[in-house]
């Protein structure tokens, strides 16, 4: 008499296919290791993104002070000290950068500089004058 009877060799069968269809930890590792270069490479790059999105609100903030200060010059005959006096609003780019003005009297000119600070702080300064000169020029595209 046979002792193995068919559902026990069933259910041996279906044990082992069990048993090959998982991973084993060094594909598992590699697995991990692929993901781990792949982040290595791309966060770099997705926080240059993050620096570049945040330069080209300031920069918007920057040109809208500007217009702001012409409209200013025809009323008030001098270009307004500070960004509060132009009702434009910077709370976006607040926590990147400070913006200030710097006026001249005679004859009537203004620099608005926007300074960065925090994780910002590395992509450096902008500056727009009253004539439109931008700098660093290779910032502003």
């Amino acid at each position: 008499m046979r002792t193995n009877s068919l559902p026990a060799l069933t259910a041996q069968l279906q044990f082992n296919n069990c048993i090959q269809r998982g991973f084993t930890l060094i594909e598992l590792m590699i697995v991990v290791a692929i993901i781990g270069v792949l982040a290595a490479i791309a966060y770099p790059s997705y926080q240059d993104q993050v620096k570049k999105g945040r330069r080209a609100s300031v920069q918007a903030i920057m040109q809208s002070i500007a217009t702001k200060q012409e409209q200013y010059l025809l009323e008030a005959r001098v270009y307004a000290a500070t960004v509060p006096a132009l009702k434009v609003g910077t709370t976006e780019t607040d926590a990147w950068y400070t913006i200030t003005i710097a006026t001249n009297a005679a004859p009537p000119t203004y620099t608005i500089t926007a300074t960065a600070i925090g994780p910002q702080a590395s992509d450096g300064n902008l500056t727009l004058d009253y004539q439109g000169v931008k700098a660093p020029a290779n910032k502003w595209k």
